[in-house]
């Protein structure tokens, strides 16, 4: 398990240092000053985690919601290509059929 000074970036030290010191009260010592920047570090670094894992979960969430969205183009799809098929396919023998008793309506007429 890492320390929490190897987890805390020079960045974050220097700006919790400067932010103990701004809320510094007279007659304050280096060394409690020091502990405040050290409870200020530890915080920063707690919000930072936190919102990595909020970005994580969001960004996870995202990608549920596009991959069912990805797929329902494809069924769409594909459940209007099988409509169409179906409708081909029933004008189809339909259209056969007339084209037929028309032949053979007109074979009839031609052999009086």
């Amino acid at each position: 398990m890492k320390s929490s000074k190897a987890q805390i970036s020079p960045q974050t030290q220097q700006e919790a240092l400067a932010v103990a010191k701004s809320i510094q009260k007279p007659g304050q010592t280096k060394e409690q000053t020091k502990l405040i920047a050290q409870g200020i570090e530890k915080g920063i670094a707690l919000y930072k985690k936190q919102h990595k894992e909020k970005l994580r979960e969001a960004d996870k969430l995202r990608k549920q919601q596009t991959k069912p969205s990805l797929s329902e183009p494809t069924d769409d799809i594909q459940n209007s290509v099988t409509s169409h098929d179906r409708s081909k396919g029933s004008i189809l023998p339909w259209s056969l059929l007339v084209l037929s008793w028309l032949g053979f309506a007109i074979y009839l007429l031609l052999q009086r």
